[in-house]
């Protein structure tokens, strides 16, 4: 099948690790940065150039989208999905998935557990806003923030006011959560490839910092997830849209409460704590839906 991989840079490891599953199964692919890629819309169809030359024909794309450039990257996404391109994680869902705000409404309406959250705009009403949220700590987070930047601890209750005056003076737009103690700085990571947890690794924050991103110095093992962190995993993916998702999970007293759904997950930890063939997962998991859906347009057509 011929595939392609949306990427700024070839040469990260998750990029890397996509190319090499996609040709040891004997796909052809190709690796296109989004902002390179300009789109002709029109009532009469869509078409798509790449560094001054037409593409088409991509059986199914991989989106590696990043948060700097979500609304051009989701654009290109969607022109693909408009000519007939499959992708496991659609515009609209890397749109739903990346705004936290959402992500946590859609995810509380079907019943996923979440940390107690909290929203309000009118820096009048910041006292009542706590109040509804219960004592500190508080974790305030930015709405578009990823890889543990821009998520803060506040342990007073002036601390947490502090820090919102001066998010709302930057116009910043964030949520204020319950502080969850008995995780103890240590979350999951489960990463769901269509209905399954393929595999996961619990991370761990380093001495001082309640953040367990591997990038700001967490450590990692794998781990075996319960069958209620795993239920709670494809469920939330599932109702975000994600067809390949990282969700992070933390334990607490009440069961598994979802962190985030990360739309565009990272292979290198995960499979280095792991030792499994992510990459690997997603490209079979992609051809097969890719090729099930070609199957049927056929079939549409030979009936029609």
């Amino acid at each position: 099948m011929k595939l392609a991989i949306l990427s700024r840079n070839g040469k990260l490891y998750s990029t890397r690790r996509l190319v090499e599953a996609a040709r040891q199964r004997g796909h052809s692919v190709r690796v296109l940065d989004p902002l390179r890629c300009y789109l002709r819309i029109s009532s009469d169809g869509f078409d798509m150039h790449y560094k001054g030359k037409p593409i088409a024909g991509y059986g199914a794309v991989v989106p590696r989208i990043g948060a700097s450039i979500t609304r051009y990257g989701c654009a290109v996404l969607r022109q693909f999905e408009l000519m007939g391109s499959y992708s496991p994680n659609s515009a609209a869902a890397i749109a739903r998935a990346r705004d936290k705000l959402r992500c946590h409404q859609v995810l509380a309406a079907e019943g996923i557990g979440l940390p107690v959250t909290v929203f309000g705009d009118n820096p009048d009403d910041t006292a009542d806003l706590l109040a509804m949220l219960g004592p500190p700590p508080h974790v305030i987070k930015l709405n578009e923030g990823t890889q543990g930047a821009g998520v803060m601890l506040a342990e007073k209750a002036s601390a947490s006011r502090a820090t919102i005056e001066t998010l709302r003076g930057l116009y910043a737009n964030f949520l204020v959560q319950e502080f969850i103690a008995e995780a103890k700085g240590a979350d999951l990571r489960c990463f769901v490839v269509g209905d399954r947890v393929v595999a996961a690794m619990r991370r761990q924050a380093p001495k001082g910092d309640f953040r367990s991103n591997l990038h700001r110095g967490g450590s990692a093992r794998p781990v075996r997830p319960s069958r209620a962190e795993v239920d709670t995993a494809v469920r939330a993916a599932g109702l975000l849209g994600l067809g390949v998702a990282g969700v992070d999970l933390i334990r607490s007293k009440r069961g598994p409460l979802v962190l985030e759904v990360n739309s565009s997950p990272g292979l290198e930890g995960i499979e280095q704590a792991t030792g499994i063939d992510v990459a690997g997962a997603v490209v079979e998991h992609v051809v097969a839906r890719a090729a099930g859906l070609q199957h049927k347009r056929n079939a549409d057509l030979t009936d029609s």
